[in-house]
C-alpha cells in the first residue's frame, strides 16, 4: 500500500474558504478510483510563515494506481486549487510506502 501525502499551508485570509473547498475536493480525488481512502489532518506545529497547515493522506492499493493518478488525473485536480487560491496556498507532496502496520493487541483474561 502507498500513501500519497499533500502538505498544504494556506493563508489565513482564505483559510475558511479553502477548508470548505478541500472538503468538497477530496471526494473528487477519491472518485478517480485510484485511492481507497483519504484523511484530512491539521498540522499542529505553528509555522514561521503563518497560516494554517494541513496534510491530506490518500491511500492507494498499488504503485500502479498511484502512477495512473499522476498520468490521468493529477494535473486537472491540482489546477483546480491553483486557479482558486494561487499564491495563498503552498503545497508539497510526498509518497510513502507502507512497510508494516501495527495494531494494539487485546489482552485476554
Amino acid at each position: 500500500m502507498y500513501i500519497y501525502n499533500i502538505t498544504i499551508n494556506i493563508d489565513e485570509s482564505v483559510h475558511e474558504e479553502w477548508l470548505t473547498w478541500i472538503k468538497n475536493h477530496i471526494p473528487d480525488v477519491l472518485a478517480t478510483g485510484r485511492f481507497l481512502s483519504a484523511k484530512l489532518t491539521q498540522v499542529l506545529v505553528e509555522e514561521e510563515m503563518g497560516g494554517a497547515t494541513y496534510s491530506i493522506q490518500y491511500t492507494a492499493k498499488t504503485r500502479e494506481d498511484l502512477d495512473d493518478y499522476y498520468k490521468y488525473d493529477a494535473d486537472k485536480l491540482r489546477t483546480d486549487g491553483l486557479k482558486k487560491f494561487g499564491d495563498k496556498m503552498l503545497a508539497f507532496r510526498t509518497e510513502l510506502q507502507i512497510v508494516n502496520e501495527f495494531f494494539p493487541t487485546v489482552a485476554s483474561n
